[in-house]
């Protein structure tokens, strides 16, 4: 453990065998340990400690904190102790108590420059920027160090960053940091380049660019070495605040002369001839244009700088740099979009493109070069350009197909280049049926072939011939959503597999498998997949949505339920890791980094993914579970859920996804634009919503279901139970008031691109009438409090309208259960046909039920009582009339309805379960395969039917387990 560095106490060598236990995992031996050490030395506080560590780490959570605060109370000073203290707050996730320690100890010991420093960083865990404040400077009258001076003035620079009022932040917190700091540069006391970088900070801020431009210009600029060229991209980016544009172009084009493949200059450059151009700006008659030097203020000069730089990279005989060429396509991008007449002095765009082709075309990065400057060419240019192209690629071998193949890796990229640009063309779009097909068999056998370029190639590294295959599996997937012929995702799928098989490690095989699989309702080879793409930290936000958004759909719950944990997981560390990489930036003065630690924590926090996972995570938990109110209850207590809170941020939420994840080569018109974006979002909101409402009704329902029945409404108010009513009908109201929004929305019919976003569950759960019914059930309940106040003697217009409830929720849960007939996997001769909606609509029908049943039982608590006291009533008056209630047989009726739904749902599961596994694929012809790609694409179709096989085993176990209670 980390404190065991630190321990110079004479109780080392007693408490060395509990770091050992604690070390290794062995928790249990390090209690016992301790408990056998605090036997002979009972005021060893830091065996205490150990010991509450070794009980929090079993599970013992309450018993390890209040021993833990045995030891707190008495506010120790000894390393060991604080240490110890130190780590088991972590781990408890209760950073707040850390600075609570040491408070006491900087008290008790007062010139401590340790404690003094740890405390500091306690304080910065938790975010007390102004505490943090008072600490560094604490700190620093005690050890006059510069970090310590530094870290105060840090902290009110994020003060100021975290401020509600921007005004406060502009006329209080950073004029004083300001201060602080010239007061170090009066008294020559600046040392380091993070104090330089702060005080630019500090500076730039305040808005105060000509006072930031002085200091990276001066002497204190000097210490700006860290980085390349620090100095001159502060400078440029100050040049552009105060539109200074002479002074931006002359710099820039001064940088470009040193290095002119830097293309973070070019733009700057460009930016600056046109806002000069628009100023009408031109030199002064004598002297130096301005203070950096030459400024280039026509398009004439520009375009000669550019082509001069060409010309220096043509002359050369060793390797061409790239930035020049492509700068040469940005101008003319530039001017065209001006309308600038000059853009004919660069020449013919396709021309242009063809040189830098023929210069660059063997390097992976020539189309994505390319590819943005495309719309430079008019449409009868494309075919043109293409057969241009190929004429500058080497195509020498021929295969049996009757193709040429190119004879090395640089010719084999070539011509890989010229396809993708074909597909971003549309050329590949506008083939016919026959065409495509055949550009597939084309593809097929141009990615074989070049696989003998990586026969010595390492597992983890990529086929060169990689793309190819991607490609024709794009080219499925077109034919696939444009004639509805499943045979094309079979063999797109195979195709994939036996990439896979050559490049392990290809991630875009494995995004485009998963994302397959997932449309055809297959989670089973899904979790693998994604499994093997390893994401790493961030990647969870961004890419986690792919496996999440069909986790719960596709019937896998248990395995869903451990995917929003893999996810949750972390989410929830990020905010204990970010701590520590802002303590991290203070100590090693990067304080430049802090405020990007703080905007990472911020946008995890409030990431809509985030806020997905942990909804569908509690619902998961729940289904799962599929149990009466009772066990509600504690489900809900479990998870500390409340009805009252929402802790979602609605207003600041972050969508973090990737949708670009996907490599693609579409033409614009098929990629994802900015309103699909905006759509999806939207759509995310809406879905999520709806699901939240549900979680938090759910939790409203086994609060006021387990409280006691009140005899009058002040009695009620007394105890709470009017509050959670009224929660509970606000609630409904939001989740009614949703829903029609989703109804509009849905009408919309929306589609995204095949490799964008993923639709939510949200048209399907409207079109089965998953969330209709789900509304219906939980409305009952308000029906059920208020004959719950009222009595069943005073009450059969409120029973009549119960029992129609009952009717209405039985015959959505038909309705539901209809819309899942149907064979979800069915062999026609040659072909194998899926409706993986139909495991959706059972997915939905399982829920729903879920919920209905805690209704049903919720009722059944209700009407017992009620029951029972009417009984009581009619002796006392010795009413002769045994009938019972309408609405206890009412009741009645929707317990055997639901017994007969859940009969029908299993003989249904059943009979799905038959059929699939009478199917014979091993026996299905695939016509026109090779024996190769036969044995892929029913590799498969056997997980496809595999995944289903589980799904409906999960569901038949949930119903049973759900109907048998």
């Amino acid at each position: 453990m980390a404190a065991r560095g630190h321990v110079q106490d004479p109780n080392d060598r007693r408490l060395r065998p509990i770091y050992d236990y604690l070390d290794n995992g062995n928790n249990k031996m390090a209690i016992q340990q301790a408990d056998k050490l605090l036997k002979k030395h009972k005021d060893l506080h830091c065996a205490k400690v150990l010991k509450a560590i070794g009980l929090q780490r079993t599970g013992k959570q309450d018993e390890a904190f209040s021993l833990a605060q045995e030891v707190a109370t008495l506010e120790p000073t000894d390393d060991n102790s604080l240490q110890a203290l130190t780590i088991l707050y972590r781990e408890m996730h209760r950073p707040e108590l850390v600075t609570k320690l040491y408070e006491a100890a900087v008290k008790k010991v007062p010139l401590s420059e340790e404690y003094h420093s740890h405390l500091f960083m306690a304080y910065a865990r938790v975010g007390e920027y102004k505490k943090m404040q008072q600490a560094g400077m604490a700190l620093y009258k005690i050890v006059p160090k510069n970090p310590y001076y530094f870290w105060s003035v840090m902290s009110l620079v994020m003060q100021a960053i975290s401020a509600q009022d921007e005004k406060l932040a502009q006329t209080m917190f950073l004029p004083l940091a300001e201060r602080m700091v010239e007061k170090m540069v009066k008294e020559e006391k600046i040392e380091a380049e993070a104090e330089v970088q702060l005080y630019f900070m500090i500076l730039e801020r305040l808005g105060k660019y000509v006072e930031a431009l002085e200091v990276i210009r001066g002497p204190l600029g000097e210490k700006l070495t860290s980085e390349l060229q620090s100095r001159e991209n502060k400078c440029m980016m100050l040049y552009q605040q105060l539109q200074r544009w002479p002074e931006c172009n002359a710099l820039a084009h001064k940088l470009l002369l040193k290095n002119p493949d830097d293309w973070q200059f070019y733009p700057s450059y460009f930016d600056s001839l046109f806002h000069l151009v628009d100023r009408s700006w031109s030199p002064p008659e004598e002297g130096e244009h301005c203070s950096e030097g030459s400024v280039h203020h026509t398009v004439a000069d520009v375009v000669r700088f550019v082509e001069d730089r060409i010309k220096g990279e043509d002359s050369k005989e060793s390797h061409s740099l790239r930035g020049p060429y492509l700068a040469r396509l940005e101008l003319m991008h530039r001017l065209r979009k001006r309308g600038c007449p000059e853009e004919s002095l660069l020449g013919d765009p396709l021309e242009l493109m063809v040189q830098f082709f023929e210069k660059f075309g063997d390097k992976p990065c020539c189309i994505t070069d390319l590819k943005i400057y495309l719309h430079l060419l008019s449409p009868e240019q494309h075919v043109q350009f293409i057969n241009r192209l190929s004429e500058a690629v080497p195509l020498w071998e021929r295969g049996e197909e009757g193709f040429a193949f190119p004879e090395d890796t640089k010719a084999l990229q070539r011509h890989l280049c010229v396809c993708e640009l074909s597909r971003a063309l549309g050329l590949h779009h506008s083939l016919d049926l026959d065409g495509k097909l055949q550009l597939i068999t084309e593809l097929k056998a141009h990615y074989r072939h070049g696989l003998k370029f990586g026969k010595n190639a390492l597992k983890t590294e990529l086929q060169f011939s990689d793309m190819y295959c991607l490609m024709a599996a794009h080219v499925y997937i077109d034919l696939w959503t444009d004639t509805g012929d499943e045979n094309m995702v079979w063999q797109c799928l195979g195709v994939l597999e036996e990439g896979l098989s050559h490049s392990s490690s290809n991630a875009q095989f494995k995004l485009l498998l998963l994302l397959l699989y997932c449309h055809l309702g297959a989670f089973e080879p899904v979790v693998d997949l994604y499994s093997s793409l390893d994401a790493k930290h961030v990647q969870h936000d961004t890419i986690g949505y792919l496996l999440t958004r069909y986790a719960e759909p596709l019937g896998q719950f248990a395995a869903a339920s451990q995917s929003c944990n893999f996810s949750l997981r972390f989410f929830h560390s990020n905010q204990k890791d970010t701590s520590e990489y802002i303590i991290q930036a203070y100590k090693y003065g990067a304080f430049e980094k802090i405020p990007e630690f703080i905007a990472l924590r911020n946008r995890l926090n409030q990431s809509l993914h985030f806020a997905q996972v942990r909804t569908e995570r509690m619902l998961l938990d729940l289904f799962l579970e599929a149990d009466i109110v009772l066990s509600l209850e504690e489900s809900v207590k479990a998870m500390s859920l409340s009805a009252e809170e929402d802790d979602i941020p609605w207003d600041n939420m972050r969508d973090n996804r990737d949708l670009t994840v996907f490599t693609s080569w579409d033409p614009k018109e098929r990629q994802l634009t900015g309103e699909h974006q905006r759509q999806s979002l939207e759509e995310e909101l809406v879905w999520l919503r709806i699901r939240s409402l549900t979680l938090r009704l759910l939790a409203s329902l086994a609060t006021v279901g387990h409280t006691p029945s009140q005899q009058n409404s002040q009695m009620t108010n007394e105890n709470g139970v009017g509050d959670k009513s009224s929660v509970h009908n606000t609630l409904l109201s939001q989740l009614n008031q949703t829903l029609q929004t989703a109804a509009q929305m849905a009408d919309k019919g929306i589609k995204y691109p095949f490799l964008g976003p993923p639709s939510t569950r949200l048209v399907q759960a409207l079109y089965c009438g998953s969330c209709q019914c789900q509304a219906a059930a939980l409305q009952l309940s308000v029906h059920l409090q208020e004959l719950e106040t009222v009595g069943l003697d005073e009450s059969t217009e409120l029973q009549t309208q119960i029992c129609n409830g009952f009717k209405t929720v039985v015959v959505q849960l038909q309705e539901i259960l209809n819309k899942c007939k149907g064979d979800l996997l069915e062999m026609k001769e040659t072909k194998l046909k899926t409706q993986p909606s139909l495991l959706e609509n059972l997915i939905f029908f399982v829920e729903t039920v879920c919920i209905v049943l805690w209704m049903a039982s919720y009722c059944a608590k209700i009407l017992r009582p009620l029951k029972t006291s009417l009984q009581k009533k009619k002796k006392k008056k010795k009413d002769a009339n045994t009938a019972l209630p309408v609405v206890v047989c009412g009741f009645q009726e929707l317990t055997g309805s639901l017994q007969d739904l859940f009969t029908q749902a299993l003989d249904h599961i059943k009979g799905q379960e038959t059929g699939l596994t009478a199917l014979k694929l091993a026996s299905l012809t695939l016509e026109g395969f090779t024996q190769e790609e036969a044995s892929f694409t029913k590799a498969a179709m056997d997980k496809v039917q595999s995944s289903y096989l589980r799904s409906l085993q999960e569901k038949s176990n949930t119903l049973q387990t759900a109907g048998s209670r």
